[in-house]
């Protein structure tokens, strides 16, 4: 019978006792890499399972102080004004208004002031006999 010179644990030393054979556990072998390494392509079940937002945009948000909102007003609403107020000249910034919009008709031949006019609700002004006056 023949004597073994090294014990058997030395020849193991480092890799473990087990693992079968010792290609399988040479350093970092079967690790697949780094932290998130092969999270486009080997991990990828992984990270659609655990962390779907990992890759893409964000977003942001507009400072509310950059935001400037249009207020917009209405020909039907306008012609209905008129007749409350009783005036003819009429002028939509002083009453917080923007914008001149096309949906209804005026009744009225009005001069109307505003910053800005939709095409159709100039034409629809002018037909009336009224005036649509920009002013910035």
């Amino acid at each position: 019978m023949v004597v073994r010179k090294k014990k058997k644990i030395r020849k193991r030393r480092g890799r473990g006792s087990g693992y079968g054979s010792h290609k399988k556990h040479r350093g970092s072998g079967s690790r697949g890499g780094v932290g998130n390494a092969g999270l486009r392509k080997y991990k990828k079940s992984w990270m659609i399972k655990y962390d779907p937002e990992h890759f893409g945009r964000r977003g942001f948000k507009v400072p509310i102080s950059a935001k400037k909102e249009i207020r917009a007003i209405n020909l039907r609403d306008i012609d209905i004004l008129a007749k409350k107020i009783n005036k003819n000249e009429i002028d939509l910034s002083e009453l917080g208004f923007d914008k001149v919009l096309s949906k209804g008709k005026i009744t009225q031949p009005l001069t109307i002031k505003a910053k800005k006019f939709v095409e159709k609700a100039k034409n629809k002004i002018e037909e009336a006999g009224g005036k649509a006056i920009e002013n910035v």
